[in-house]
C-alpha cells in the first residue's frame, strides 16, 4: 500500500526518515518551514546515504503548510524548539482524516495541538513516539547521510487512547514492527532519558563544549558523571512513582536493550565504548543538550516534579546553574506549557489520555 506521508523539516533525520520511507514503497515529501535545510540539499543533488540504508535518494520538497498537509500522514521531524512555530501554521489545515506523528515528543507538544485543534471543533489521531526511529549523522557534505542506527525499539502513545491500536499499525507500516504502545503520553513524558543524560553531559563537559574541544561523549562518562547521572535518573523515577506509574531506571532499559549487565551507569557507557560506539561530543556552546533539552526536557520535568510535590533539587540546580552560564530564563524559552494551564494532576491525567474535547 502507497502511502503520502508529508515531513515536517528537512534536517538529519528529516531526511533519513525521507529515504526509509522511499526505499519501503511510500511517497514522502519535506517541508522545511525556514528553506534553510532544503537549501543544503536542493532537488537537482541527490542525497547519498550509507550505513543502515543504502542508496541514492532525490529529495522531493513542498513549499508551504497548505502542500503539506495534503498528505493524509504527517511526522514532525525537527527540533522541540521549532514545534510551536510548525503546529501553529499547519493547524488550520488539519482534519480528522489525518495522523499527526511527533518523533522525539517533548514538553507536551500534543496537548498544545490538541488544545488549538479542539478550539477549531477539530479531533484526529495525535501519536507520540519517545525517541526518532534512526540516528543520522551528515559525515562529509550536506549531500551525504549516514544511518548509525534503525531503533529496534521506539516506546509511543497516542491521543485519543482510542485510537491507539490503528495508529500502532500505522506506524509499523511505515517503519517496521518496532514500536511499543504504551498506556499514556505521561509514560512517554517520563521515559524520555535526554533530558537527564545530556544535562549530566553538558554541565560536566561545559568548558570542552565552550572552547570547541574534540572529545569523545561516552570515554568522558567517568564514574563521578555516572553517579551524577544515576542521582538525577533517581529523581525521574520518584517524579513518576508519584504519578502512580513504575518506570524502568536508564541502567534497566540499557540490560533490557542490550543484553549485557553493567554494574554502574559509567560502566554501561565504557561498554558502549568497548562495542566501538563513542560519538565525538558537542563542539557548540548552542548546542542542542541545552538550548533544547534545558527548556523543553528539564523545564517540564520540573513541572511534573512541582505538579506532584516530589522534590527534584538536582534537575532544579541543574537547570538553574546553566540558565546562570547562558545567562538565559530558559523557562521562558518554553513557548508550550503555559498555554496548556494545567495545574493539577488529576486534569493532566486524564488529558494525556482522551486529549482536550471539542467545543
Amino acid at each position: 500500500m502507497i502511502m503520502h506521508v508529508g515531513i515536517v523539516g528537512a534536517g538529519l533525520v528529516a531526511r533519513g526518515y525521507f529515504a526509509f520511507l522511499t526505499q519501503r514503497g511510500m511517497t514522502p515529501k519535506m517541508w522545511s518551514p525556514s528553506g534553510k535545510s532544503a537549501q543544503l540539499v536542493p532537488v537537482d543533488a541527490p542525497l547519498t546515504v550509507s550505513g543502515a540504508i543504502e542508496g541514492s535518494f532525490n529529495l522531493a520538497y513542498c513549499t508551504s503548510a497548505n502542500e503539506l498537509t495534503q498528505n493524509d500522514i504527517i511526522i514532525l521531524a525537527l527540533p522541540a524548539n521549532g514545534h510551536r512555530m510548525v503546529l501553529d501554521a499547519i493547524i488550520p489545515y488539519l482534519e480528522a482524516h489525518h495522523t499527526l506523528i511527533m518523533s522525539g515528543h517533548l514538553s507536551f507538544a500534543a496537548l498544545y495541538l490538541s488544545k488549538k485543534l479542539a478550539e477549531r471543533g477539530v479531533q484526529l489521531p495525535i501519536v507520540v513516539w519517545s525517541t526518532t526511529a534512526l540516528t543520522a549523522k551528515s559525515p562529509n557534505a550536506p549531500t551525504e547521510l549516514r544511518i548509525g542506527a534503525l531503533r529496534s525499539n521506539v516506546d509511543m502513545a497516542v491521543i485519543p487512547a482510542g485510537e491507539s491500536e490503528q495508529a500502532k499499525d500505522l506506524c509499523i507500516a511505515l517503519f517496521g514492527d518496532r514500536f511499543t504502545l504504551q498506556d499514556d503520553l505521561l509514560t512517554i513524558a517520563l521515559s524520555n532519558l535526554n533530558p537527564q543524560s545530556h544535562l549530566a553531559i553538558a554541565l560536566c563537559n561545559l568548558t570542552r563544549i565552550e572552547k570547541g574541544e574534540l572529545w569523545h561523549q561516552n570515554t568522558n562518562m567517568t564514574d563521578k558523571v555516572g553517579n551524577f547521572l544515576e542521582a538525577l535518573d533517581g529523581e525521574r523515577l520518584a517524579i513518576a512513582k508519584a504519578f502512580g506509574k513504575q518506570m524502568r531506571s536508564q541502567l534497566d532499559n540499557f540490560c533490557l536493550a542490550s543484553g549485557l549487565k553493567p554494574k554502574s551507569t559509567s560502566d554501561l557507557y565504557q561498554m558502549q565504548v568497548a562495542r566501538g560506539t563513542d560519538p565525538i561530543g558537542p563542539k557548540d556552546i548552542t548546542t542542542r543538550y541545552v538550548l533544547e533539552d534545558v527548556p523543553f526536557g528539564l523545564v517540564p520535568t520540573l513541572y511534573l516534579a512541582r505538579l506532584a510535590g516530589v522534590d527534584a533539587p538536582l534537575h532544579q540546580a541543574g537547570a538553574a546553574i546553566l540558565a546562570a552560564c547562558y545567562k538565559r530564563d530558559f523557562k521562558q524559552d518554553n513557548n508550550l506549557l503555559d498555554v496548556l494551564a494545567i495545574n493539577d494532576i488529576a486534569t493532566l491525567k486524564r488529558l494525556v489520555r482522551d486529549g482536550f474535547k471539542r467545543d
